[in-house]
């Protein structure tokens, strides 16, 4: 398949309780800022995810991205479920707004659907 010569890989940085939720396959949906260096990111790239300080990192394959003008939109979108399932759609809000001021969400929002690549998938 030709869509594999131009996969990308991503390197993003996490929160611990973003990323427990993405290694235990019960996030699907990756909310970010449509910043320059995520532009082109498509299906089929994978983004190891890190967090930030330790060794700890996930790897997850891109199944799709969305864009939204900000986020409320993004989770009325993709359904706040998909994004957090153990917070309702206005603390995901808030939580967002928190790590992205509204300078950032100015850019854009990015909705990346990913599912977890397992051990057995990333070595056959």
């Amino acid at each position: 398949m030709s869509d594999t010569t131009t996969a990308r890989r991503h390197e993003l940085n996490l929160y611990r309780r973003y990323f427990d939720l993405v290694a235990a396959g019960r996030k699907s949906i990756e909310v970010r800022v449509r910043y320059p260096h995520l532009e082109g990111m498509a299906a089929g790239d994978t983004i190891r995810f890190r967090i930030k300080g330790t060794d700890e990192t996930c790897d997850v394959r891109v199944l799709r991205v969305a864009e939204y003008p900000d986020f409320g939109a993004l989770l009325d979108g993709e359904g706040a479920a998909n994004v957090n399932p153990n917070s309702s759609r206005e603390q995901q809000l808030a939580n967002i707004r928190s790590i992205y001021p509204p300078h950032k969400e100015a850019l854009g929002a990015l909705a990346i659907e990913i599912e977890l690549i397992t051990d057995r998938a990333a070595h056959a």
